[in-house]
């Protein structure tokens, strides 16, 4: 009875996201927040609450962390990172500066408390990978001249969750400075060493894994990647930036047929990790955090624009470039959500949950409005302001009618 009633509450979920997804399609926008919003009516206090299927999707939710950031990892080979790191460090610190601050201020503001500060800063710093390559492939950007700026921030991003999820892990799971500086140590000695292997040996790895079969291909990257991301997380270090790693490592044809392959995966258990996190908000919660939500949105939109303006300025792009850089990384999604849901699983702030959800969700629909918008809109008002400007200059200067001027002569006599 209780594996017939799981099957059924899956399944239902299942079904959801497919015509969730669809519907977003035609709206030509990110699903992720049609997601979370099937999270809040699934979860306690919503609509249909689960009860059987919840511990197994907690652990597809696993699995869809996993495979997000291994994706993320084959999108770029170990050479790429390291060139990137060079050319582009300046914009990676004035992107954390911009954007993390905000976060940890907030929740010092909220009289949360400083794990929470940290937590919330990862939040509001890191922009949605997923949700801007897709924004940039539907507006027809890909081949910009702005586009390797973007790509360079996100990858710097990524780059930093290398070191930044081992220290929220730690922090979260209450371990002390010392506990906290091995696990960090740990984090990026195993970073550095993937890094290394990658440079010198990755061809050896690719073609070790390389298959001309797509089913061993995918069993082999799809366990090698979850057993590398098991020992990660039994080391203390993120079962993410295992897989991320992984991702890093593989290249050439076998990343290529590996992205093929797991692309429906990875879209299936992102989603059911989005709905997961959605379960463990209570609709009932929002609200009160709602106005900070919108306040911390407003603010880091206006950063995040102001970061790839900078970023892309200081590449030599021309002004409207700049304007679409920046309005392109404004979206947050899959990675402020995972950095809070580290949080909300440790029982950190109870808040910090349904005021990241509401976060997201304002900003994952914001972001391809901005991405879409900005440029034009700062285009039409520097036209207009140009033209008050025109036409104040060009403006006669007014003069005085005959009566008056008469009537003025015969005073003066």
């Amino acid at each position: 009875m209780h594996s017939a009633v799981l099957l059924i509450e899956f399944g239902a979920i299942i079904l959801s996201l497919g015509l969730l997804g669809r519907a977003a399609a035609r709206l030509r926008f990110s699903p992720i927040p049609l997601y979370l919003l099937a999270g809040l009516a699934f979860g306690e206090g919503g609509l249909l609450p689960l009860g059987a299927s919840e511990e197994f999707v907690a652990t597809g939710a696993e699995i869809g962390v996993i495979l997000l950031l291994l994706m993320l990892g084959l999108e770029y080979t170990a050479g790429d990172l390291v060139s990137n790191l060079k050319a582009h460090y300046p914009a990676g610190l004035v992107d954390f500066t911009c954007n993390a601050l905000p976060g940890a201020a907030a929740a010092l503001l909220l009289g949360w408390g400083p794990v929470a500060a940290v937590v919330l800063a990862g939040v509001t710093w890191i922009s949605s990978s997923g949700v801007i390559a897709k924004v940039l492939g539907d507006l027809g950007r890909v081949g910009n001249r702005e586009t390797p700026v973007i790509l360079s921030i996100l990858v710097l991003e990524d780059l930093a969750m290398a070191v930044y999820l081992p220290i929220v892990t730690a922090l979260v799971a209450g371990a002390g400075l010392a506990a906290g500086s091995v696990t960090l140590a740990v984090a990026l000695a195993a970073a550095g060493l993937v890094l290394f292997v990658a440079l010198r040996f990755g061809r050896v790895i690719s073609r070790f894994v390389s298959s001309d079969d797509p089913e061993k291909l995918l069993l082999v990257v799809l366990g090698l990647t979850i057993l590398v991301a098991g020992i990660a997380q039994q080391l203390q270090v993120s079962a993410a930036v295992g897989a991320f790693l992984v991702g890093i490592a593989l290249s050439g044809e076998v990343a290529e047929g590996a992205h093929t392959l797991l692309s429906p995966l990875r879209d299936l258990f992102a989603a059911v990790f989005f709905v997961f996190f959605g379960l463990h908000t209570d609709p009932a919660s929002i609200p009160p955090v709602l106005l900070p939500a919108l306040a911390l949105a407003a603010v880091t939109a206006v950063t995040k624009i102001a970061t790839g303006y900078w970023a892309a300025r200081r590449a030599g792009i021309s002004v409207k470039g700049r304007w679409r850089a920046g309005g392109a990384l404004v979206a947050r999604g899959e990675f402020s959500i995972v950095i809070a849901g580290l949080a909300v699983t440790a029982g950190i702030e109870p808040s910090l949950g349904p005021l990241a959800t509401a976060y997201v969700l304002l900003l994952v629909v914001l972001g391809p409005l901005t991405a879409r918008y900005t440029e034009p809109l700062i285009a039409r008002l520097n036209a207009r302001s140009g033209r008050v400007r025109t036409e104040h200059r060009d403006a006669p200067v007014p003069t005085e009618p005959e009566g008056d001027t008469r009537a003025q002569t015969a005073v003066g006599d």
